[in-house]
């Protein structure tokens, strides 16, 4: 574990695999932390060197007054790349960190060597969807982090995953009981304000767009429009809700490395 001094606080990466190898940023989805990709971290260091990060708001991070948007998320991580002299990058983020993943490759593609974007969409949800969860967060505060942690399941994982995996999917959902309802709302407000529709095809960086059969959040349409948008974008689909990277495990892992290091 490290920590980067931001203008504004501390943000907290891990940073592991071998020195030398091409860096992989993952990025978590909302109401996550790091640890999201732990299935993932024996596949991925076996051929890079993986910096995971807390999304402000989240984990360890600093906890900032909101809103934030995905900008400023963004910005994060190229902040985080100049501070441990990390010219260029893979990055690969899931839902929201999908959507900080589409910033960086419609703004700062000279910083990326190949882009992933799961479970995630140009536009996520509406005002409609986003705005009263917002508000119960910041009024009910770890009481409603806790409720959002017991309706996550069912968003998050196919039943049959959770019914077969209930300690897999609870050491997951508890990253959401355990988030900062202040920094939780601040990026429920990112992800509502962020639209990238009009953008996503200027993105240049080679691509890999991943979707869920099962997903509800994010549904493999929203996957696709990104695909059919950026040139020469690939595109993978798994049997999971909105969490594939768990669900999947070593079949997404595999299928990211193998696109990672064009094979």
């Amino acid at each position: 574990m490290g920590t980067v001094q931001l203008a504004d606080g501390e943000l907290n990466y891990q940073l592991e695999g071998p020195q030398g190898a091409p860096v992989l940023v993952l990025s978590n989805s909302l109401g996550t932390d790091l640890h999201m990709w732990d299935t993932q971290m024996p596949a991925f260091t076996e051929h890079f060197q993986v910096l995971r990060l807390d999304t402000r708001g989240h984990g360890k991070s600093l906890v900032t007054e909101g809103p934030y948007s995905i900008e400023q998320l963004g910005r994060d991580v190229l902040a985080l790349l100049d501070a441990l002299n990390i010219e260029r990058a893979h990055f690969c983020g899931l839902s929201m960190g999908g959507l900080i993943g589409q910033w960086l490759g419609i703004n700062a593609g000279q910083r990326l060597l190949r882009l992933v974007v799961c479970n995630t969409a140009a536009k996520i949800g509406s005002p409609e969807v986003w705005n009263p969860r917002i508000e119960m967060v910041l009024r009910d505060g770890q009481a409603a982090m806790a409720a959002l942690r017991d309706a996550s399941i069912a968003r998050w994982f196919t039943a049959d995953f959770a019914e077969a995996n209930p300690g897999h999917a609870k050491r997951i959902t508890d990253m959401l009981a355990a988030t900062s309802p202040q920094g939780y709302a601040a990026n429920c407000a990112a992800v509502r304000d962020a639209d990238f529709r009009e953008q996503v095809a200027s993105i240049q960086a080679p691509t890999l767009v991943v979707a869920g059969t099962e997903d509800a959040v994010t549904p493999p349409s929203g996957s696709r429009f990104i695909q059919q948008q950026v040139q020469g974008a690939e595109y993978a689909e798994f049997y999971a809700a909105h969490l594939s990277n768990v669900q999947a495990g070593a079949t997404f892992s595999h299928r990211v490395v193998d696109f990672l290091l064009n094979r």
